[in-house]
């Protein structure tokens, strides 16, 4: 089963790049952040023609995550019950082929200074708590997407200039351990303990090209995914192209 999570960054501009992606790689389930489209916006029929399911939770200018998948998800959710009048959409979780998914495109923060940072940790809070509950009812359960955290120093091209940054605080990182705490493994560190795998490169300052970026999309996974693991890919490629989303895809392959 192989598994992908791709912050596109405006599903309308990228929708070409992501077609390609899901006919050349083939995943079993891939997940959009960023698709920037109003829930009747979104272009479900497009991704039916060519044999997808789909289910997403839209929101116009920022935010906004779907699921696409060949098998038809079930008992799908959106939001964090924990936050139920928190308007931005950032989490849908669906049921695929035996695998609960969970898609997440979590709070950027700012700055640490910064009101955003305070909601930050509030919605980190809440998903722990939901996904918790997750957990306790599936065994196979995979936690992806766009976290804007990078969990260690390994993850940032530059710890001394990011060094209590955005994505880069010790209080961010606290917040992912709090969900590796739970019982997850981040799938890529566990294959590939060192080196350096960025998903992220800044539009400014030609960051692709020079190799200065953070590593801060992320594949979570319960025990039972964990030891079915195969592989884990950044597809940097995808980040080359014309017109690219800031963010490259990761995928996940596992024996199930």
């Amino acid at each position: 089963m192989k598994i992908a999570t791709w912050n596109v960054n405006s599903l309308n501009v990228r929708l070409p790049q992501v077609q390609d992606w899901l006919q050349q790689h083939q995943p079993d389930v891939l997940v959009l952040q960023e698709l920037k489209l109003d829930q009747d916006k979104y272009p479900a029929a497009v991704f039916q023609m060519g044999g997808w399911h789909t289910v997403w939770s839209g929101q116009k200018t920022y935010n906004g995550v779907a699921i696409i998948s060949r098998a038809e998800p079930q008992d799908v959710h959106a939001g964090l019950p924990a936050l139920p009048d928190d308007p931005q959409r950032r989490v849908i979780a669906a049921t695929v082929g035996g695998v609960r998914v969970i898609n997440v495109y979590c709070v950027n923060g700012e700055a640490p200074d910064s009101p955003k940072f305070e909601y930050k940790r509030q919605w980190f809070a809440a998903l722990a708590e939901f996904v918790r509950g997750e957990i306790g009812r599936y065994e196979k359960l995979v936690l992806l997407g766009d976290f804007n955290i990078a969990p260690a120093d390994a993850d940032c091209y530059d710890p001394e200039k990011w060094h209590e940054k955005i994505h880069c605080t010790s209080a961010e990182r606290s917040w992912f351990g709090n969900l590796l705490g739970l019982g997850l493994t981040d799938s890529l560190r566990h294959l590939h303990p060192e080196g350096a795998y960025y998903t992220w490169w800044d539009y400014r300052g030609a960051m692709f090209q020079r190799k200065q970026g953070l590593r801060i999309d992320h594949i979570l996974v319960t025990p039972a995914l964990r030891d079915a693991l195969q592989t884990v890919q950044v597809d940097s490629e995808a980040r080359a192209q014309e017109r690219p989303s800031d963010h490259a895809p990761v995928w996940a392959e596992f024996a199930v």
